[in-house]
């Protein structure tokens, strides 16, 4: 029996076709992973918003070596017990210029309210380190504590006395070699300095003339004349002697604000409620959960923050049912209220006690300003 014959014709096995639908299907799978990976890879130029800790101002918090601490503590008045809380609002930012977030995370954020999507330069200007911006927030909140408890001792008839100090100088400046970091102006063109606005006004006034500046350094007193440098800022011409500044203030009473790796000026309001909770008998709140953000100054004047829809949705996660909002967001409120919060407007440190005072007695809030659409 042969075991091979070679003139036998050996045809292959027909090979099958494959289905047009797989052929597709694995087009698209292959199409999809591909997408998938730069969705994952490709960077951004965006960074999200996101709630961040949520920190309550009649309570207490880590600090840097973990222990825990008040947020307020005051020595040289009496204090009282308080009730419910005042919660301040804080907003992680989700990536940084050397780690973006990837595009699939960026269309996550975009599908949930609680989220924003912000371009980076917005958030991390360019030019500047993350270092930088650190430090500049670390520096805003120390400057709204000051000025949180110069609105709260004042309210509560305190005498404050405040100074205007130079904290810096822009290179190249009218006041460069003339004016030094540290020194405290107490006049220009004789008009009593205490705040950069009078300041401002003065130096506007002259429209360019020598500002004459009576200044105090290392405990002397000194007279010195600083020439302004046109400049155009918004669009709008304007005369600088280009320092920064800051004001400090002299208090009759010891108040300590501890609260470590939170920056920015956004919690002066709640800061400020939360000291005059501490000196006055009874619950402002009347022990229940109130949240609220917004930048104070010394004479009382609440001013408008970033990421008050992120705030929002922190507040109502930490369990608060009422919300004090800086009547200068307000269009940022509209629509984008948690269901149920409840948001009050404010623009002034007694307008959030009145809000506070209604809250309390459970009665006369339908009365209180809000949030409305234009």
């Amino acid at each position: 029996m042969a075991l091979f014959d070679e003139n036998m014709t050996v045809s292959p096995a027909p090979v099958r076709r494959r289905p047009r639908t797989t052929v597709v299907g694995i087009w698209a799978v292959s199409v999809a992973v591909v997408v998938l990976l730069i969705l994952t890879f490709l960077p951004t130029a965006y960074v999200i918003q996101r709630p961040g800790p949520v920190f309550d101002t009649l309570g207490s918090a880590p600090n840097q070596s973990g222990k825990e601490v008040p947020l307020i503590s005051v020595s040289g008045a009496q204090t009282y017990p308080t009730d419910g809380a005042l919660y301040l609002l804080t907003v992680q930012v989700v990536g940084d210029r050397q780690h973006t977030p990837s595009w699939l995370q960026l269309a996550g954020a975009w599908f949930d309210p609680s989220r924003a999507v912000v371009p980076i330069d917005a958030v991390f200007p360019q030019g500047q380190t993350t270092q930088e911006r650190d430090q500049e927030s670390a520096e805003m909140m120390v400057d709204s504590q000051k000025e949180a408890t110069a609105a709260a001792l004042t309210e509560l008839g305190y005498t404050v006395t405040s100074k205007l100090t130079v904290y810096s100088l822009v290179d190249g400046s009218a006041a460069q070699g003339i004016l030094m970091k540290g020194d405290v102006i107490t006049e220009a063109n004789g008009t009593k300095i205490t705040d950069a606005d009078t300041l401002r006004d003065v130096i506007a006034k002259g429209e360019g003339d020598p500002v004459a500046l009576t200044i105090v350094r290392d405990g002397h007193t000194q007279n010195v004349t600083v020439t302004p440098k046109k400049a155009t800022v918004d669009g709008k011409t304007t005369w600088l002697i280009g320092v920064t500044l800051i004001t400090d203030f002299d208090f009759p009473i010891d108040v300590t604000l501890q609260l470590d790796n939170v920056g920015g000026p956004s919690a002066g309001m709640m800061f400020a409620l939360g000291i005059i909770d501490t000196l006055t008998p009874g619950s402002l709140n009347g022990g229940k959960q109130v949240a609220g953000t917004g930048t104070i100054d010394a004479k009382g004047d609440v001013g408008a923050i970033g990421g008050i829809r992120q705030k929002m949705y922190g507040a109502k996660d930490a369990g608060a049912t009422y919300f004090l909002a800086p009547q200068s967001n307000c269009d940022e409120v509209v629509g984008h209220i948690p269901a149920g919060l409840r948001v009050f407007s404010v623009k002034t440190l007694d307008d959030s006690l009145r809000a506070l005072k209604a809250i309390s007695a459970g009665t006369g809030m339908d009365a209180l300003p809000t949030c409305t659409g234009s």
